[in-house]
């Protein structure tokens, strides 16, 4: 203890001079260990040393020596390039949040960047890798379907945008596949009226989907099953009009008609036919 902290306790009052020794050791006065010292590097350094360790797969140092860049040096390109950078090393870690997170800043600091197109498709992305199998909440799969929609519109020529329209596709089949899991067990359970208003969604949203054809035999199925006929029918014909050669209208025509599909020259005549 200093000669001066020695006198200064020595001649208060004991309850302050507890209080007030506490406060002192508090801040450091009484702390043998030395104060880590901020040390500037040159920004070349600094973001080499991040790439080196992005090389090495040492994300979460590389993220850390990315951050840094921005922060010695705020006003320099290199910080412009670290941004975007950390947001990646985030991205490859599977650290999908700090990754947005990274991206949103980007995007709100530098609007007119010529990386913008890759910031919005980055995070696309981090919300496309978080997408979950049918059987669980699809809130990802929504936000992914948003964000890479987004990108289709806003940089439609951009290099990024053909994979992103891929993956909107690939989404909404996802999403399809939500509703005919639902659909599926309120069937199972005998709601039907619960099946056929997820059926329809599935015909109705997301037509251009694989699940359509089952979707429509499906709701043969649910039809039939509360007798109504005549919808039943109408279904049926209009699967076997969009997809004449699919498993699901050949389930769905034997449901009707207690037989096996009929030639294409023998449906002409048909009723099937006359219904669509």
């Amino acid at each position: 203890m200093s000669k001066a902290l020695a006198m200064i306790v020595h001649y208060a009052r004991p309850a302050l001079a507890l209080a007030l020794a506490s406060c002192l050791a508090a801040c450091g006065w009484f702390s043998s260990e030395k104060d880590e010292t901020y040390t500037e590097q040159p920004v070349e350094v600094l973001y080499n040393r991040a790439l080196d360790d992005l090389g090495r797969q040492e994300y979460k140092l590389a993220a850390k020596e990315f951050e840094e860049v921005d922060r010695q040096h705020p006003y320099s390109v290199w910080a412009t390039k670290a941004q975007i950078m950390a947001a990646f090393t985030y991205y490859q870690s599977n650290k999908y949040d700090d990754a947005i997170i990274a991206l949103d800043r980007f995007i709100q600091l530098h609007p007119g960047h010529r990386d913008i197109p890759y910031a919005y498709y980055l995070k696309g992305l981090c919300y496309y890798e978080q997408i979950s199998d049918i059987g669980r909440d699809q809130r990802m799969t929504q936000q992914a379907l948003d964000a890479l929609s987004d990108v289709a519109k806003r940089f439609p020529d951009s290099v990024y945008a053909r994979d992103a329209r891929l993956k909107v596709e690939l989404t909404i089949d996802h999403l399809a596949g939500k509703e005919m899991d639902i659909g599926r067990y309120y069937q199972r359970q005998h709601q039907y009226v619960g099946a056929i208003n997820r059926y329809r969604t599935v015909i109705e949203r997301y037509q251009t989907t694989t699940h359509v054809p089952e979707a429509l035999h499906r709701l043969v199925e649910s039809y039939l099953s509360m007798g109504v006929q005549n919808e039943a029918k109408e279904t049926a014909a209009v699967l076997g009009h969009n997809f004449p050669g699919s498993d699901w209208y050949q389930d769905s025509y034997f449901l009707i008609t207690g037989e096996g599909t009929p030639a294409p020259d023998e449906k002409k005549g048909g009723w099937f036919f006359g219904i669509f």
